[in-house]
């Protein structure tokens, strides 16, 4: 019987996964380019695991640059059902601390230059995002980390925003108003991509700071994410090995079929070289 594979993405501090056997390599290329870098690929029990670090290894790709198509599409290629998205970010209340675990089940989307879809250029098709994480997924991420006594909340709000720079405290104080939970550079489109690649999708967000909106806290600075970035890494990977145990071997979701009914072009109007990119993603609707 084939192992199930689940997709695990690093976001900072997060470059490696370590406890994995039988390891490999994979350099893949896609209809969309390259990924941020070769993907770790290994088993854990009897789950095949699949890392990719998001900003590549020695965090060299701004999130701007991130070529996310191509990291969800190398994650489909590598057989991958399940993708569990690490990211850190900044918290915008007080009771979530830094240190704390976030499983949002909202996204925002503040991004301004980054290509949003794997629809275009031929194919039209629009997916529904109401709820863009996967429940059941994030359901068993929120049962690892009680399982685990790590500190974490259910639900909530990511804000995600173009960076590189962090927010002004004008832009952090109009976030908090609006009621988002955490605030992050990296979340969209990976999101987006993943539902209409079909993939269950859930993001653990791991809170370093207050951003610049708290009274009472220092402002942000890369040296203070840092220094929280270290116990976080490690929260993170000890959850990533529980929930790998956790992950059924079948999915029952509607994430499977996202793209059953999106597309909305005439078949008979669609390109060969169209067809050719979306053939592993939606090619079984064409």
């Amino acid at each position: 019987m084939a192992k199930r594979t689940i997709g695990v993405i690093g976001g900072s501090g997060l470059y490696e996964l370590e406890g994995l056997e039988g390891v490999e390599r994979i350099k893949l290329d896609t209809p969309w380019g390259a990924p941020s870098d070769d993907y770790l690929v290994g088993t854990l029990g009897d789950v095949r695991l699949a890392f990719l670090p998001r900003h590549g290894r020695g965090h060299r790709i701004l999130p701007g640059e991130i070529n996310f198509r191509a990291n969800i599409h190398g994650m489909k290629q590598l057989g991958a059902e399940w993708i569990v998205a690490i990211s850190a970010v900044g918290s915008m209340r007080d009771d979530i601390r830094p240190g704390d675990l976030v499983i949002v089940d909202q996204f925002f989307d503040r991004t301004t230059s980054r290509a949003q879809t794997f629809f275009g250029e031929g194919i039209v098709g629009h997916v529904a995002l109401a709820d863009p994480v996967c429940k059941h997924l994030g359901d068993t991420l929120e049962h690892s980390a009680r399982s685990l006594s790590l500190r974490v909340h259910r639900g909530g709000t990511y804000l995600c925003i173009e960076g590189p720079q962090f927010s002004t405290r004008a832009e952090s104080r109009i976030y908090r108003s609006w009621g988002v939970d955490v605030i992050g550079m990296t979340n969209l489109p990976e999101a987006r991509l993943a539902r209409e690649a079909e993939l269950c999708y859930a993001t653990v967000a791991l809170a370093t700071d207050y951003d610049c909106w708290h009274q009472t806290e220092s402002d942000v600075t890369v040296e203070a994410i840092l220094a929280v970035l270290r116990t976080n890494v490690e929260n993170s990977r000890r959850l990533v090995r529980e929930v790998a145990g956790r992950i059924p071997a079948q999915r029952s979701c509607a994430c499977r079929e996202a793209c059953k009914d999106a597309i909305v072009t005439d078949r008979a109007s669609i390109p060969a070289e169209a067809r050719r990119r979306a053939a592993l993603l939606f090619g079984k609707y064409l």
